[in-house]
């Protein structure tokens, strides 16, 4: 029983080295990530993104339209996946608009951290755009008011010439005290 043990240990130990010295010769191929954005990249997604929360908030949905992509996915911490495409998207936005009308919802304003956006490329697909944002309540006779602030996690894509938003991630809501 024991030189079995040790015919399987030497056997074993034998198999081991030869796979470590296969591996030997073996290249390291490594590739870097992307180069950093470009200065007027990070400003055409800043515009974009203003041109998003204007659009949004402002019930512009024909701008709206132009901005998000077919395939367009938004997920959200409180709520889940809300859209899985961009026809959805603007359908809920439509019924957003038309329950700030009848007074069913409230008007809000959307606000960019300032200094907190940053892009990075993202190879042969666009970029990604990080930050955080609040939140107001607008109500007429009434200053604006702070009701939530989160991060969020924007993927743009370039198609046929246009940049447009693929995905959206909304996290990390916490309500205003």
């Amino acid at each position: 029983m024991m030189r079995m043990s040790i015919l399987i240990l030497l056997t074993l130990s034998s198999f081991v080295s030869s796979v470590l010295a296969a591996d030997d010769g073996a290249k390291i191929r490594l590739t870097p990530g992307a180069a950093p954005a470009s200065a007027e990249l990070v400003a055409l997604l800043a515009e974009k993104d203003r041109q998003l929360f204007d659009a949004v908030f402002g019930c512009k949905l024909d701008l709206l339209a132009t901005l998000v992509a077919d395939d367009f996915e938004f997920i959200h911490d409180k709520w889940g996946q809300t859209a899985d495409s961009g026809a959805r998207f603007l359908d809920a936005m439509r019924e957003n608009c038309k329950g700030q009308q009848t007074g069913q919802n409230f008007r809000a304003r959307r606000e960019l951290v300032e200094g907190s956006m940053t892009v990075h490329v993202l190879n042969n697909f666009g970029a990604m755009q990080m930050g955080e944002h609040r939140f107001y309540a607008l109500q007429p006779g009434s200053p604006d008011r702070l009701t939530e602030d989160g991060r969020f996690i924007d993927v743009w894509r370039q198609i046929d010439g246009e940049w447009k938003l693929a995905r959206v991630i909304s996290y990390d809501h916490r309500l205003a005290e």
